[in-house]
């Protein structure tokens, strides 16, 4: 039997990162955890707070931190994992563009990085599990089994973001996304807590001309040269 070891998926935003972790997870076995939906959560708990305005009240979102507890629960019948915070589904409440065009900033919060690394360190303890995020191969897990690194043009992944949020309903402009793309592009690659960077022994993946499937068969390829699967 092979050994259940920990992948660490890091990359730009709007790449497709959770979509190919939850297929690789399922597809190994492992355990899926979405720590983007982790920071959106805490990002939507402040806007509801109010501690969202020209700037951050970041003294209050300190103090209210504590109060925050985000899961995940898969839905078999949707057959996928939904976002919980504080015991309500936000799954749909966090993907919203109002709550993208806040989370890169509230991801820059030290001790809201400090918070959710320790929660997401404490879920990976016994292995078996696929993370994606901007920090899981360098700060979060850099021991990790294997580290991917995602990317594609932002014409691309803003093609896709709003493809993904018409595709719900919602009325949105793509030129908007684009500039969400690559301020948030901006904003993670060079803030001072924990920016995007990629690790020096990780596997980049550039998905720009790549579906889903072929996207998942490639690293399933690289886990097996892992020895992963």
């Amino acid at each position: 039997m092979q050994k259940k070891g920990i992948i660490a998926i890091d990359g730009y935003s709007s790449c497709g990162k959770s979509t190919v972790a939850k297929d690789l997870a399922k597809e190994l076995g492992y355990i899926y955890i979405d720590t983007g939906a982790m920071y959106r959560t805490v990002t939507l708990f402040a806007m509801r707070k109010g501690l969202i305005g020209t700037e951050i009240d970041i003294t209050k979102l300190e103090t209210n931190l504590e109060q925050i507890n985000i899961s995940f629960k898969y839905q078999p019948e949707q057959k996928k994992n939904e976002t919980f915070l504080n015991g309500e589904s936000v799954e749909n409440e966090i993907r919203g563009l109002e709550v993208s065009q806040h989370v890169s900033a509230i991801s820059a919060i030290g001790f809201v990085r400090r918070r959710l690394v320790e929660l997401q360190q404490k879920m990976g303890q016994e292995g078996g599990i696929v993370m994606d995020g901007r920090d899981i191969g360098t700060v979060v897990f850099p021991d990790a089994d294997l580290k991917l690194f995602m990317t594609a043009s932002p014409e691309i992944r803003a093609q896709r973001r709003y493809d993904e949020l018409t595709a719900k309903g919602e009325e949105v402009d793509f030129d908007a996304i684009l500039e969400n793309v690559k301020q948030r592009d901006h904003l993670d690659s060079t803030r001072k807590e924990s920016p995007l960077l990629q690790a020096d022994d990780a596997v980049v993946l550039d998905n720009s001309n790549m579906n889903k499937e072929e996207q998942l068969e490639w690293i399933i390829n690289t886990a097996k040269e892992r020895h992963l699967i």
